[in-house]
């Protein structure tokens, strides 16, 4: 299975880009919040190093290997919670997220079926079908700062797990995560998971969050 990909850019379309990797050329959808990052951080000209995580999507019924592209690890990882959607499969997925994450995160905490109308696609149906869904389990993607550039953190406890992901991942100053994470826990010191801890974070700060 592929998960990442780094070569030249061999050609750009409307929704899609080929890159070549040793030797072989990759044809790669991007959804359209991906595009709008891929075309203002970069020229997008042939030849161009690019790097792409990629969810990898084949079916009985899509015997055709389907990659799809993000920037970063956590959009894919959004992603791979958005289709658990029921009607909501990754082509759709693909064409629906033309907002950025945090702003389809926060719809969904905050159940906003009207910002989740506007995705491309979405009508009301399904919009509430997804806040039934990921209601929940969003709230880490919610905290992500769209002007930062997310990496992979790991810690062993959960709380410093938290905090680094939220340092790393979510584009936090380590004083800023480590306050949110102690208010988080004295509001519910029941918290037992990184999940839980995220929930929690987030429900003190969406007021605060632009």
């Amino acid at each position: 299975m592929i998960r990442y990909i780094e070569g030249k850019l061999l050609k750009k379309e409307e929704d899609r880009v080929v890159v070549l990797s040793n030797g072989v050329g990759y044809e790669i959808l991007l959804p359209a919040v991906v595009r709008k990052t891929f075309n203002s951080k970069r020229a997008g000209e042939d030849g161009e190093i690019i790097k792409l995580y990629i969810y990898y999507h084949q079916t009985e019924r899509q015997p055709k290997p389907l990659l799809i592209g993000f920037n970063f690890e956590p959009e894919k990882e959004f992603f791979e919670k958005f289709i658990t959607v029921e009607d909501i499969g990754p082509p759709t997925a693909v064409k629906a997220l033309v907002l950025p994450i945090p702003k389809i995160a926060r719809a969904i905490e905050e159940r906003d079926s009207k910002t989740l109308e506007s995705l491309k696609g979405i009508g009301k149906r399904t919009a509430d079908k997804i806040i039934a869904t990921l209601h929940g389990k969003v709230g880490k993607f919610a905290l992500m700062r769209e002007d930062q550039i997310p990496v992979e953190g790991e810690a062993i406890d959960f709380k410093k797990q938290v905090i680094e992901v939220l340092v790393k991942d979510l584009g936090h100053k380590v004083s800023e995560a480590q306050r949110l994470v102690s208010e988080a826990l004295r509001r519910n010191p029941n918290i037992a998971t990184p999940e839980e801890l995220f929930e929690e974070v987030y429900r003190g700060q969406k007021g605060a969050i632009p």
